[in-house]
């Protein structure tokens, strides 16, 4: 079978490994978010589809038997695109959504919807940890007069937007123990999360929790209604059915 799928996770690393040792056939789309992806290997697209337009016509010039969406669970218009396009066409689409974070009575958790609202919750004298990526970052435009250290795997195009903050550049996966000694380095007092869920990237929670840090979670975005699955092992399961009729 020909299959598109939507990648940028390790869940989609994982899942075209196993599509491609079952025999299938896999073209793998990239957002281009990051400048030197790790090589996924199958055929490998980089860059928007050019909205809903553009995705039909590659869609008509390159016909595939499903789609599985493994992409960020914040990248929510890209899901809610491909379910509405992939329903009008009658194709096959499964999304891979890992389960969400959630705290215990160790945690120091405050939950917000967006970026922007984080700065309701941040005191004067907080330094703050943003692990949210660098598109988000300007988002954080009303926290600037605190220091900002936004961490991200590419290195900066320019300067720092805002007067006070850096760029912190590293590349996942971040051991606890490198999660703790990094945050007691920068003196981080409060950490900024989108709510991904996975273990791989708990990992500065978990630091958060022993240091004390608090932490604002960003609820995730509205996810398409489409066929969902948790794991790469049941997707694997569903396109083997799919293949077996």
């Amino acid at each position: 079978m020909k299959i598109l799928v939507l990648a940028g996770t390790g869940e989609a690393r994982a899942l075209i490994q196993g599509l491609v040792e079952a025999g299938h056939s896999v073209v793998a789309s990239l957002s281009g978010a990051t400048r030197m992806p790790k090589q996924l290997g199958c055929e490998t697209r980089i860059g928007g589809f050019g909205g809903d337009a553009g995705f039909v016509a590659w869609l008509a010039a390159h016909p595939v038997d499903m789609i599985i969406d493994a992409t960020h669970p914040f990248a929510h218009r890209i899901s809610n695109r491909t379910f509405k396009i992939c329903a009008e066409k009658g194709l096959p689409y499964l999304q891979i959504l890992r389960q969400e974070w959630t705290t215990s009575g160790a945690d120091n958790w405050v939950f917000i919807d967006k970026p922007e609202d984080a700065a309701d919750h941040i005191s004067v004298d907080d330094v703050v940890f943003l692990a949210t990526g660098r598109q988000t970052l300007q988002s954080f435009a009303r926290v600037k007069a605190n220091w900002l250290y936004c961490r991200q795997i590419d290195p900066p195009d320019g300067e720092f937007p805002f007067e006070k903050g850096e760029y912190i550049i590293g590349r996942p996966p971040f051991s606890q123990e490198d999660e703790v000694a990094l945050f007691k380095k920068l003196g981080v007092s409060c950490l900024v999360v989108k709510n991904a869920g996975g273990q791989a990237s708990r990992t500065k929670l978990d630091a958060a929790r022993a240091l004390g840090i608090r932490v604002l979670m960003i609820n995730r975005p509205v996810q398409p209604a489409g066929l969902k699955v948790e794991t790469v092992s049941v997707a694997l399961d569903w396109v083997a059915k799919h293949a077996d009729h």
